[in-house]
């Protein structure tokens, strides 16, 4: 099934639908636009036109592939970063354990495309949502969905949506980074109240522990530390107290894109449990990286023996105004870039074929679809230059474009990515 539905997004027609596609492929399948190897510079591309580097995007693929299997850990990266199923298969063909998803919505596309195995990094109290993910367990016994729980009430919920299921849902409990933090059961004693209203209900079946590290508060390496072990002592005592008897195995997982360095450090000194231990990482942003956010905080900055993610994005947009000596405009704004946490950065101007680093210009603010630029003396901008942005924050990339060249370093277009959000 995941074959037959990848093929069919090549069959989809090239249309108005899809920003910065050549106006001249109208009509094109996607899959004989990509067949024409068209350049992203001289092959039609109208700007803002966003892509990704498909050298880096390979890079960052590999990298963190060796990095789990070196320390490890299995690897469910977090698809909401991107969802694309065409990503989601590349990263299980590059030793994905399976997927971490947030919403129903984005499992639905997953299965649509195949995806085995999903890690449902939130809970899931909407009761059609859980009629369906009952119906595809019953239907494919090779699908696995393991769901967060954080409260007695959940659980309750969740049985009464779930009564007569053929089988019950995976869950694991999730352990909240302290108070204000986001979600997540405050205290080791009502994490064992909501064990306990597991256990007691048939349509669920407990088999881990999980949490989200960088919603610590002043989060360091110390205080990251201290609550990933909590996590596994967690872990440690529930199965001392044979909390996991109906499991399999044991989930223990945690692991955003700014701390796996902390967790694969405390997650290798997880003890012998009465059962195998899946230590399940989750980063998510390392697919594409980020040019600004993730670049500053990635732990290879911490570990530069490790490697190094690259930045795959760069959003091109031109250069349409320029109406005084310090400040021009290109016509890219908050439609087209990342803005929730970074301003883009200009990392390079091209002209008439030529490119060259950016000097002197500076993002100091979005419009709806205007970049404004500030230019110092040194700047060498003009009207219809082309610009290359890097960009903060993939998950607020990837949402805004549906169909994304990949392209290689000098230019040309093998491939365009589909996105489902």
């Amino acid at each position: 099934m995941s074959s037959e539905a990848l093929a069919r997004l090549a069959e989809e027609r090239v249309d108005h639908r899809f920003k910065g596609l050549p106006p001249d492929a109208h009509g094109l399948t996607v899959g004989q636009l990509a067949a024409q190897r068209r350049n992203l510079f001289t092959g039609g591309f109208t700007t803002p036109v966003l892509a990704l580097s498909a050298e880096r995007l390979e890079h960052n693929l590999a990298l963190m592939e060796a990095y789990a299997a070196r320390h490890g850990l299995a690897f469910a990266p977090h698809g909401k970063t991107s969802m694309a199923p065409q990503l989601f298969h590349r990263q299980l063909r590059h030793g994905a354990w399976g997927i971490t998803l947030a919403v129903p919505h984005q499992v639905r596309v997953a299965r649509a495309f195949g995806i085995q195995r999903v890690f449902l990094a939130n809970e899931l109290v909407d009761a059609p949502a859980l009629r369906w993910i009952a119906a595809e367990l019953a239907a494919d016994p090779g699908f696995r969905l393991v769901c967060y729980v954080d409260s007695v009430r959940a659980v309750e919920l969740m049985d009464t949506a779930l009564r007569g299921a053929a089988r019950p849902v995976d869950v694991v409990v999730e352990l909240g980074a302290g108070e204000g933090a986001r979600t997540g059961v405050r205290t080791e004693a009502e994490c064992t109240a909501v064990a306990d209203a597991v256990a007691g209900v048939e349509t669920l079946r407990l088999v881990g522990v999980a949490g989200y590290e960088a919603q610590v508060p002043n989060a360091s390496p110390e205080r990251v530390g201290a609550w990933l072990r909590r996590l596994v002592g967690l872990a440690v005592e529930f199965d001392k107290a044979g909390r996991f008897a109906e499991a399999d195995e044991i989930v223990v997982s945690a692991g955003g894109s700014e701390w796996f360095d902390a967790v694969a450090d405390v997650f290798a000194g997880i003890p012998e449990l009465s059962l195998p231990v899946l230590k399940l990482l989750r980063s998510g942003a390392y697919v594409s990286h980020d040019d600004v956010h993730y670049r500053r905080l990635t732990p290879f900055n911490r570990v530069p023996e490790e490697g190094a993610l690259e930045p795959a994005f760069q959003l091109w947009a031109q250069v349409v105004s320029r109406p005084s000596a310090d400040q021009a405009f290109v016509n890219a704004g908050k439609r087209d870039a990342a803005h929730d946490l970074d301003l883009p950065v200009v990392r390079a101007v091209r002209r008439d074929g030529t490119e060259r680093p950016a000097a002197g210009i500076e993002v100091t603010a979005l419009s709806d679809q205007h970049l404004w630029l500030n230019t110092a003396p040194e700047a060498d901008v003009e009207v219809g230059d082309w610009l290359a942005l890097g960009l903060s924050h993939p998950c607020t990339s990837f949402d805004k474009w549906q169909l994304i060249p990949v392209a290689e370093a000098d230019g040309t277009v093998v491939d365009y990515i589909r996105t489902f959000f």
